[in-house]
């Protein structure tokens, strides 16, 4: 093999160079001796008997594994008497998978070794500073002599970034690839010349993509050391996630006492699968335990699951306010990748648990859950077969209120439904008359469905009062037209249902009263109905000349429908002699309790009205007298819907009330407003009742207001909104997760990678007269006036905004005021700093029910998210 460092062709660049340190460094010419290379191809095989044996005194000189590669922009010097090459400005060197530069390197081939300095520049400032780099492991450094052979390495004043981590140490010893001992470390996660803080450590063992272990450990803050020490250190540094321990959060409140929370343990259980496990206990004896699990297998699924139960003591044994409480609460979240399977589709939603876990729990902030007084869930599965138009969906389902206590499940519910098909259809499915636009559609639900109470929850009594039922739906539809701009559309439904079990009533002579039983046997009713109805649009434009508006559009569309139903309970109705009149009989159907309702009672024939209007304008642009120029179009108003029925086959009231909406946003889109109204035409009687007899003949005007409401949602922002928002950051929006009651109260500081690669560092910067800030108002008002009683109902006005005093300082805030009790909603108030490598954040609820606060410091990196200090007041509850 070709030594390396002898076999070298060198290059000299014949230009003065400028002096960098007291030592110049000669220009030399280039050495016009032309060493022969030997041509490995012709090389004669040797034969093995006239090798000569070796002196056993003349060691031979070990070979490296690789050619050495190097460049330099100002100066190559080959120092041929003592076997050395020196590299300047610029220098770089490659042998196998290491590579060095340097503002100068020098290579010495009789030792293997290479010494990599940085330069100083014509105003003394000290550039170029060794890089070293083997396999994926970069490093920063003052001075490093690394010798080819061992691969072994001094370096002074290292500096390296591992996992997040940088690692600066004064001198360095790299023992292999793998292994380096540092001495007078400096452990931060702030990339600053100075950093703002760091863990100072004398002596650590650094394993590459394993593990850092160091002795004492001590918390340095602006360069001033803590009492913060710790006998020894052991810090993580693998690839992805890692198991380990998670620290506990402590505090204390009047009802359980002093309490660490959410310390415990986390598990990778492989690449696609964790688990973390974690504790509560408090002083008074309660405690809680909580299992958190996410999986996810790409293009296939992703979850987490939530499981938390809590044993809540209140107070002490021996006090009038001594009480317990054990709560749950289960969290289940699944989505399949649309990848996966296109036919078919499983999904899960879960969130049920005790109706008082949120208002007792000690560990729970979820602002919007403890505000929302309903539980539901929801798992199915969908199959759609191909070349057929059939699909099957198999779910569970569960609602539950919170404040009854009420809970209703369907386990499960089948549903198979067919989409529309046209039987008719002309060839190559052309459909042009009535006929063959007819479609046909069917679907077919069954239920198993059960109500309960927290108290029976699966508990033997919650399944002995499940109620089965399979539900058939037919139904067919054509179109037509008619006078050319009117569409006539009728259209026939069939129900059938089907029970396992149905309601008896008898007289029993013994209890003088009723007996009502339940007979478990198969019972079945059906029933239809016809409907027909009559629609058109037609448009109206009124166009100016002059003026800035160039149209206005009047869109109307009415709409006029007539429906028919018999009268199925006369078919399906039951009697039975009543309990207070010998001979008289009490009417009862047998389907009552049917989870699909009974029978429709009554003989239904109305004659439904609707109106929908919409109004838009076109305005010119004012700098631009071009006819040509398109025009912007607004919205005048979104709606302005009128609706009312009247019921040929009542005997009284036979009109029904009418029904008023309109809505319009102004503004540019920041203000939407939404109106709502009741108008009934009939009077009311010196009781308060109605009467068959219209408003205006009894004095009165035209209709009658039952009730009312106003709506107004108002967002500002010193921002100008170009309407690029993505859907995520709308729906975010529309839904107002943060808006009117606050952010979410969070319980740790784990971050995940997005985050982290999204929290850049802000800039402190004077913003002079601009302070970005957004506002965000809501405003709710009801009248009733059903009976006479003309009262508002409700008046409330909601807000929340955020302000950026600072480009590192941010203050939020949600609330409202109850004008008509005349009291201040749920608030909260959240300042957050921005500390570069830390972050602060406080979250105050300052007064009511929830009163409390949550401080938090603490470092961004999740690498040391364990490096942090938070302190939290529990709200006082008062179990019950």
């Amino acid at each position: 093999m070709i030594l390396a460092f002898s076999f070298v062709n060198t290059s000299v660049y014949s230009q003065e160079i400028k002096q960098f340190s007291s030592d110049t460094i000669p220009v030399i010419k280039k050495d016009t001796i032309v060493i022969p290379l030997k041509d490995t191809l012709n090389i004669k095989p040797i034969d093995s008997l006239l090798i000569k044996p070796k002196d056993s005194i003349k060691k031979p000189k070990e070979l490296l594994e690789g050619i050495v590669e190097h460049s330099a922009d100002s100066l190559i010097r080959q120092d041929i008497k003592n076997n050395k090459i020196q590299l300047f400005n610029n220098a770089h060197i490659h042998y196998k998978d290491i590579d060095i530069t340097a503002g100068y390197i020098e290579i010495n081939n009789n030792t293997s070794t290479v010494i990599a300095k940085g330069i100083k520049d014509s105003i003394g400032n000290y550039s170029q500073l060794p890089v070293f780099k083997q396999g994926g492991q970069e490093s920063t450094q003052d001075t490093i002599s690394f010798n080819f052979k061992s691969e072994k390495a001094k370096i002074w004043n290292l500096k390296t970034e591992q996992q997040g981590i940088i690692i600066l140490g004064e001198v360095s010893k790299k023992h292999n690839d793998s292994v380096i001992f540092i001495e007078n470390i400096r452990l931060t996660t702030s990339d600053k010349e100075n950093p703002d803080y760091y863990i100072k450590i004398p002596k650590a063992k650094f394993i590459k993509d394993k593990k850092l272990v160091a002795g004492t450990s001590q918390l340095v803050l602006a360069d001033v050391p803590t009492p913060v020490v710790l006998p020894f250190a052991y810090i993580p540094l693998t690839k992805g996630r890692t198991s380990g321990f998670l620290m506990p959060t402590w505090g204390d409140n009047n009802r359980q006492g002093y309490f660490l929370q959410n310390g415990g343990y986390y598990f990778v259980i492989n690449d696609n699968f964790d688990l973390a496990v974690l504790g509560d206990i408090y002083t008074n004896g309660s405690w809680g335990l909580r299992a958190e699990s996410g999986y996810a297998k790409r293009y296939k699924f992703s979850g987490n699951i939530n499981i938390r139960y809590e044993n809540l003591i209140n107070s002490l044994k021996g006090f009038d306010d001594y009480s317990k409480a054990s709560n749950y609460n289960i969290r289940w979240s699944h989505s399949q990748d649309s990848k996966a399977s296109p036919n078919s589709r499983f999904s899960a939603s879960v969130n049920m648990g005790s109706s008082k876990y949120y208002k007792q729990s000690n560990n729970e902030y979820n602002t919007n859950s403890f505000l929302n007084n309903n539980l539901s869930s929801s798992v199915s599965f969908y199959k759609n077969f191909v070349g057929t138009p059939f699909n099957v969906s198999l779910s569970m389902t569960h609602s539950q209120n919170t404040n009854t206590e009420e809970i209703t499940m369907t386990l499960p519910s089948l549903q198979l439904n067919m989409d529309r098909i046209y039987p008719f259809t002309g060839k190559n499915g052309v459909k042009k008359n009535a006929i063959q636009k007819t479609g046909l559609t069917y679907s077919m639900k069954g239920d198993n469905r059960i109500n309960t109470t927290d108290e029976f929850f699966f508990k033997k009594q919650m399944f002995d009062e499940a109620k089965s039922g399979i539900q058939h739906n037919i139904s067919m539809n054509t179109n037509m037209k008619a006078l050319k701009y009117f569409t006539i559309s009728p259209s026939i439904t069939y129900k059938d249902v089907w029970y396992f079990d149905r309601i008896s009533k008898k007289f029993d002579d013994v209890q003088n009263a009723v007996v009502t039983d339940t007979i478990s046997s198969f019972s079945r009713f059906n029933e239809y109905s016809t409907s027909v109805s009559l629609g058109t649009t037609f448009y109206g434009m009124f166009k100016f000349k002059k003026g800035n508006i160039e149209a206005i559009r009047h869109v109307v569309r009415p709409s006029i429908s007539y429906s028919y139903r018999p009268d199925f309970s006369y078919f399906n109705e039951e009697y039975q002699k009543s309990a207070e009149e010998p001979d008289e009989f009490i009417e009862y159907s047998p389907f009552s309790n049917g989870i699909f309702g009974k029978p429709g009672s009554g003989l239904s024939n109305s004659l439904n009205l609707t109106l929908n209007n919409n109004l838009e304008a076109k305005i010119r642009k004012k700098d631009s007298a071009d006819s040509e120029t398109e025009a912007k179009k607004i919205i005048l108003l979104n709606n302005l819907n009128f609706s009312t029925s009247y019921n040929m086959a009542a005997d009284s009231l036979k009109w029904s009330p009418v029904g008023v909406n309109a809505g319009t946003k102004l503004f540019n889109n920041k203000l939407s407003v939404n109106v709502r109204a009741t108008l009934d035409p009939y009077a009311l009687d010196v009781n308060g009742k109605k009467i068959n007899t219209f408003n205006y003949n009894n004095g009165g005007s035209l209709f009658r207001l039952t009730n009312a409401g106003l709506t107004l949602n108002y967002s500002l922002s010193s921002k100008k909104d170009d309407g690029k928002k993505s859907e995520k950051d709308q729906k975010a929006e529309d839904n107002n997760s943060d808006g009117v009651f606050g952010e979410n109260l969070t319980a740790t500081n784990q971050q995940t990678p997005n985050q982290e690669k999204k929290a850049n560092v802000k800039e402190a910067k004077l913003y002079q007269s601009k302070i970005p800030w957004t506002l965000k108002i809501a405003y709710s008002l009801n009248y009733a006036n059903a009976n006479r009683q003309k009262e508002i109902s409700s008046n409330s006005i909601m807000f929340s905004g955020d302000v950026e005093i600072t480009p590192k300082w941010g203050l939020g805030f949600s609330s409202g005021y109850d004008v008509k009790n005349e009291g201040f909603t749920y608030t909260q108030l959240r300042f957050s700093r921005d500390l570069d490598s830390w972050k602060l954040n406080f979250n105050w609820v300052p007064f009511g029910d929830r009163q409390t606060y949550y401080f938090f410091i603490g470092v961004k990196s999740s690498m040391l998210s364990d490096l942090k200090y938070d302190k939290r007041q529990v709200p006082d509850k008062q179990l019950f």
